[in-house]
């Protein structure tokens, strides 16, 4: 964890702040249940398209991933039953977010394991936030959010956080299986970055091989906030089409594993969460970083809208 110096007479301060951010350490939730076995077998997936060109500002390039449906959730996970979802198209970053561009867009670096090419972290939900507005400004692009009451605008065709569906769907890259590559955690050394080989510290980006849909880093490395609030029992509410998680909450879930968390996390269908972090008295850890994603201009569904 993050190592700060005080004063005795601070520390009673310093955790009535933790205390407010709604924190629990990341310690905690370290251990996971047994990886799962294999999903029931009922998605129907598109192939991801090609990449697009790199944005002139962040230098981020992109993925194209097509619509489709698939079958999102984990049945060995009591917040993530198995049901079926479908999905429009979507650009995502074929790259975390690296402390490079971080520092480009948003003019400083949150981040404790310095590196240009590792990915930010330290970063609150509302850190990534506000970089994908400050990203979309400084492109010319309608940005998604209001930093006022912290919603998206789903409609507006800049840089955002992506879904929990959007995540999921990209990360297994139409696998139905524990992790996109099988249901065994044998070959997770082949894609990401976690607990066993990670040296005690995040590592540069791309260094490992992508998942089929051509995304680095999909699994391990940092944690990835996503756009939803999280519950318990979304899922047993979600429409079928896009869903975009419950209106209120109080964590914002986080995806893909980190890397000092074990194997069981990098599970495509594991759910992790956390306190946004909106006021300034909030820390961000250094297991959490992000990927942007936009609105394809010619997004299409598979399916009809409706839930």
């Amino acid at each position: 964890m993050i190592h700060f110096r005080f004063s005795l007479g601070l520390l009673p301060v310093l955790a009535l702040l933790l205390n407010g951010c709604g924190r629990e350490k990341p310690e905690a939730r370290s251990q996971t249940q047994a990886p799962a076995e294999r999903l029931a077998a009922t998605s129907a997936v598109e192939p991801a398209g090609d990449s697009a060109k790199a944005s002139p500002i962040s230098k981020a390039e992109m993925v194209l991933i097509a619509a489709g449906r698939f079958t999102m959730g984990d049945k060995n996970e009591v917040d993530s039953p198995p049901h079926e979802v479908a999905v429009s198209a979507f650009y995502m970053d074929k790259y975390l977010v690296t402390q490079e561009q971080f520092q480009k867009v948003m003019g400083t670096n949150p981040s404790r394991w310095k590196g240009d090419k590792s990915p930010v972290e330290q970063v609150r939900w509302s850190d990534a936030v506000r970089f994908c507005n400050k990203r979309s400004e400084l492109e010319g692009l309608q940005p998604c959010y209001d930093t006022n009451t912290w919603q998206c605008t789903f409609d507006a065709n800049g840089y955002r956080l992506p879904t929990e569906a959007e995540w999921e769907y990209a990360g297994r890259a139409g696998a139905t299986t524990a992790y996109f590559f099988g249901d065994s955690p044998a070959k997770l050394g082949d894609y990401a970055w976690f607990e066993k080989n990670s040296g005690g510290r995040p590592r540069p980006v791309g260094q490992k091989q992508p998942n089929p849909w051509g995304l680095y880093d999909i699994c391990g490395n940092v944690w990835e906030w996503c756009n939803d609030f999280y519950k318990v029992d979304y899922y047993a509410e979600s429409p079928k089409q896009d869903p975009k998680g419950p209106p209120t909450g109080e964590n914002k879930v986080l995806r893909g594993g980190a890397w000092r968390f074990g194997e069981e996390s990098a599970r495509a269908g594991y759910r992790y969460n956390e306190n946004p972090g909106y006021s300034d008295v909030c820390f961000g850890y250094d297991i959490y970083g992000f990927r942007c994603v936009r609105k394809s201009p010619a997004a299409a569904s598979s399916d009809s809208k409706g839930e």
